[in-house]
């Protein structure tokens, strides 16, 4: 039973995440932003998350998860209401510093659930199967936000996603507490930042490096694939078919993920999974028609699909058990801190050099990334 309540909760959260995550740069650039201010506006999201990840994931444990998961909600939705209510660039900013942090609560709890409720033999097909249910809002949320966007207006977006938190919001009521942090007078409590001596691990670095090169490709993609599609003349629904493909590739992939590993092992489906996104990544500013953008974006899906998941079973297994939120906010916080720079780094480009020279870069940092990661097949696999 909690098991589809967690899926369900995150299937629609990413609706709402990704129902106004693509709109963002179109509502910026209508109120006047350029490219660099674009990858200031992405690079918000993950600022705080980047300070208080390992934080939020020492508080889940202390606590429960079940608190975190409706402060998280809650946040989302104000942060969500903003640009809605007070359409202009300062409020965007607001709005991603909310909903950035609140997401680093949501993703540790919901990961905290799951993985406790699970067996180390079934782990990969649960947290396979929530990464499904992920990638099905991933899905949904563009195409939803690209006929309001083009129907009625951005605001409308904003104002739709909010309002649809009601339903994780009401199902985070249903979240079991479970507290795993050692009590003062019982067992020897860890040592402070002992999560970090993790890193020693050579295929727990690898997963946390794929991870963070994965998520700041699709943040990229997401940031900046709409204002190169407006300029390839696409409408706003279009937009939106574009980035809901890759969530139906990113869904697909999935089906098959624990088969793949089982096939042909989880360092080489980790390798394969970036090389597939980088080459997409290179190839998507030469694309000059619809059908065209959807099979790259599909490519690209196919590829970050693996990544998430494989990433995610890694780096519980190898936690202490009292302490597996704080070694979750370990990850959350690699995630963040490769989605604060990219967008950065690649907004500067893209003011300087335009918009085709971020997807090439971008495409080219993720193959060399995916060369420098990769673990010998066979080990370490846990």
């Amino acid at each position: 039973m909690i098991y589809w309540i967690i899926c369900l909760i995150a299937f629609v959260f990413q609706i709402m995440l990704n129902m106004t995550r693509p709109i963002l740069a179109l509502y910026a650039v209508d109120l006047g932003a350029d490219a660099f201010r674009i990858g200031t506006l992405t690079a918000a999201y993950a600022f705080l998350p980047l300070l208080f990840a390992i934080h939020a994931g020492k508080i889940a444990d202390r606590i429960g998860d079940k608190i975190p998961v409706m402060a998280g909600i809650t946040g989302t939705m104000a942060g969500l209401l903003l640009p809605f209510l007070f359409p202009a660039i300062p409020v965007l900013y607001v709005s991603q510093l909310l909903v950035g942090v609140s997401h680093i609560f949501i993703n540790i709890s919901l990961q905290n659930v799951l993985g406790n409720s699970a067996s180390k033999e079934n782990r990969d097909r649960y947290f396979s199967r929530f990464s499904m249910a992920v990638a099905a809002g991933g899905f949904i949320g563009p195409l939803a936000g690209g006929y309001l966007a083009e129907h009625i207006s951005y605001t409308a977006v904003f104002l739709t996603a909010a309002t649809a938190g009601i339903i994780p919001a009401v199902l985070s009521g249903f979240i079991p507490v479970i507290i795993r942090s050692l009590k003062p007078g019982g067992e020897k409590r860890a040592e402070p930042f002992a999560a970090f001596k993790l890193l020693r691990q050579p295929l727990l670095r690898k997963a946390l490096a794929s991870s963070a090169l994965v998520l700041y490709s699709r943040d990229v993609f997401v940031a900046y694939f709409p204002l190169l599609a407006v300029g390839a003349g696409l409408k706003e629904s279009e937009i939106g078919w574009v980035i809901a493909v890759q969530g139906l590739a990113m869904v697909a992939v999935r089906f098959f993920l624990v088969k793949l590993t089982a096939l042909a092992g989880r360092e080489t489906v980790l390798f394969g999974s970036v090389m597939t996104a980088g080459a997409s990544f290179l190839l998507l500013p030469f694309a000059d028609h619809l059908a065209v953008f959807m099979l790259l974006s599909a490519c690209m899906g196919f590829g970050l699909g693996c990544g998430q998941p494989l990433s995610m079973t890694t780096i519980y297994n190898a936690s202490p058990k009292n302490r597996t939120g704080e070694v979750l906010g370990m990850r959350i916080a690699s995630n963040r801190l490769s989605q604060l720079v990219a967008p950065l780094l690649f907004g500067t480009v893209g003011a300087a050099s335009g918009l085709l020279s971020i997807f090439l870069l971008s495409g080219l940092f993720l193959i060399g990334g995916a060369v420098v990661t990769r673990v010998p097949p066979g080990q370490g696999d846990p």
